[in-house]
Formats: structure tokens, sequence, C-alpha cells
């Protein structure tokens, strides 16, 4: 089960006028795959204008001491570092991240998330874990 920190605002979400066209990113980070929404809010809706999924298998990549090994967190990383060249146009305040319950078993989830956090180039911190 993933928890979010912040909801993202949805449809019907209604922004003062200045904050019209804004845009917004939700990223889940879970077992298998990563997927990516980019938003732009526009005459009171979220408009998905951007969707992305990539296969990283970081279930697959926690081995027995619990640390990810190199190879899943580089394929995690570099999947990471394609979703940040996507937001650079995003807000970082609106950008909000969820990890899934692989990174709640590994020893030190906040040393992934450093990085994780580097490679998308946004520093809001991943809800899911405590």
């Amino acid at each position: 089960m993933r928890t979010v920190l912040q909801k993202l605002p949805i449809p019907g979400f209604r922004a003062a006028a200045h904050h019209d066209e804004q845009m917004f990113a939700a990223v889940d980070l879970g077992s298998n795959s990563f997927h990516m929404i980019v938003a732009r809010h526009k005459h009171g809706e979220l408009v998905v204008i951007d969707r992305i999924r990539e296969m990283v298998r970081l279930a697959a990549g926690l081995g027995d001491t619990g640390n990810l090994t190199d190879e899943g967190r580089e394929r995690a990383l570099e999947s990471l570092a394609r979703f940040g060249q996507r937001l650079e146009e995003v807000p970082e305040s609106n950008v909000r991240a969820a990890a899934t319950n692989t990174l709640r078993l590994t020893r030190n989830p906040r040393a992934f998330l450093r990085d994780a956090e580097a490679a998308l180039g946004h520093h809001k911190p991943a809800s899911g874990l405590n």
C-alpha cells in the first residue's frame, strides 16, 4: 500500500487565476516499474500531457542483505534521471513521489532517496517511508 504526504490537485480543483496553466507531476516508485504523470492545470481541471512508465524491477534488485544491488540501484537511478529531464519545466513544489514497499524493506532507504532526488532534480521526499 502506498501513502501520500500531500495530495495532488484533482479535476475540478479551483486555483487562483495566476495559477492557471501551472504544471503538476506525480512519480510512483513501484516494485517493478516506475510511473510518472505530468498534468497541466487548465480552466479548473488537470489535463494529462505526459505519461511515462519504465520497468526497473526494483524488487528483483533487493539483495539478501536488505540492500539494493548495484544493478537494481543503477536501473532505478537511470530511470529517474530520464524522468528528471521531463520535470525540468515543472515547479519543484508541484512534484510528488510515492515509494513502494520495496524501498521500505531496504536497510537504508534514505541513502537511495538522496540519490533518487538528485536524479529527479527535485528535492521533495518520497512518501511511504518513515
